[in-house]
């Protein structure tokens, strides 16, 4: 193209589709079908037995208080060897 075809070019710009908002269900509905989809998915769930619940809050007690000892006598430690510095 030479320069003064380009010149003659229009570029025509379209106008933009206008996009209308898709008015929302109120927020009873929403959250009714929330909890509709929330039950179909709580019965997909296999859920364990009463025994291994059991099993399992007895080894998380058990770990939390190894832990408690564990950070109790290191603030124990720490209070002794600040004592030991301050006096």
């Amino acid at each position: 193209m030479s320069e003064s075809n380009k010149k003659d070019t229009v570029v025509v710009k379209k106008d933009k589709p206008v996009k209308t908002a898709a008015k929302k269900p109120n927020i009873f509905k929403r959250m009714g079908r929330a909890l509709k989809e929330m039950s179909s998915e709580l019965k997909k769930v296999t859920w364990p037995k009463g025994k291994t619940v059991l099993k399992n809050t007895g080894i998380v007690l058990v770990v939390v208080l190894i832990f408690l000892i564990i950070v109790t006598l290191c603030d124990m430690g720490l209070s002794a060897l600040l004592q030991l510095l301050t006096a």
